[in-house]
């Protein structure tokens, strides 16, 4: 991933992530609509999976490119948010829970204790992890992460978990499920609206600055 050094890079980086993700979904809310009946069927079941892979690639991808922003902030981990630091911080704090060195240990101290005045330097790496089964929980814990407020989202954790979730397991093992094209249609409507918001609840925590302390 580039750098991503300014909010228009971020709010372009945003619209990218998304509009290829609502075109694709489009596409198929169209072929599901022309379709024969036959064919409407295996399409309504193929896209159950896709939407929900739309969903966990955007909440993933979109949290990564947050953090590339803020880390391209330059700022010192005494300035940005506690949920920031810990980007920077989570191995030496992993090291220190499994390390019985006392030096080690003390030299980790030392460093939170007198290191925050540093430049932030946040690992992207696996630093956002959907588990491969992005549940309400899964999501909220992400969300967190990097600092939005997952309220707003409380209200479809069960579409996250029963409507997406739960119906995508049940296809990717193999088994049969029925629905119809107005419960597909409805259903790739939520999911846009999901990756929506929470498009634009990254951009506004970004031109608010809440990243900071």
């Amino acid at each position: 991933m580039n750098k991503i050094r300014t909010l228009t890079q971020l709010h372009d980086f945003l619209n990218s992530e998304f509009l290829w993700r609502l075109r694709e979904i489009d596409d198929l809310k169209s072929s599901v609509r022309s379709s024969s009946s036959l064919r409407r069927n295996t399409l309504i079941r193929a896209g159950i999976p896709l939407l929900y892979a739309h969903w966990e690639g955007f909440v993933k991808n979109s949290s990564l490119g947050y953090i590339n922003f803020v880390n391209s902030r330059r700022l010192r981990y005494e300035d940005i948010a506690s949920c920031f630091i810990v980007f920077g911080l989570k191995r030496k704090l992993s090291q220190l829970s499994s390390s019985g060195q006392s030096r080690f240990n003390t030299e980790i101290i030392d460093f939170l204790l007198e290191g925050l005045s540093e430049k932030a330097v946040l690992q992207l790496g696996n630093t956002v992890d959907t588990e491969s089964d992005l549940s309400s929980s899964v999501f909220e814990n992400i969300a967190l992460s990097v600092g939005i407020d997952p309220a707003p989202f409380e209200a479809r954790y069960h579409l996250m978990d029963e409507s997406l979730l739960k119906r995508r397991n049940i296809i990717a093992h193999g088994e049969y499920i029925d629905l119809t094209p107005d419960d597909y249609r409805k259903l790739a409507d939520e999911v846009i609206m999901l990756m929506r918001n929470y498009k634009t609840e990254i951009e506004n925590a970004a031109v608010l600055k809440k990243y900071l302390r």
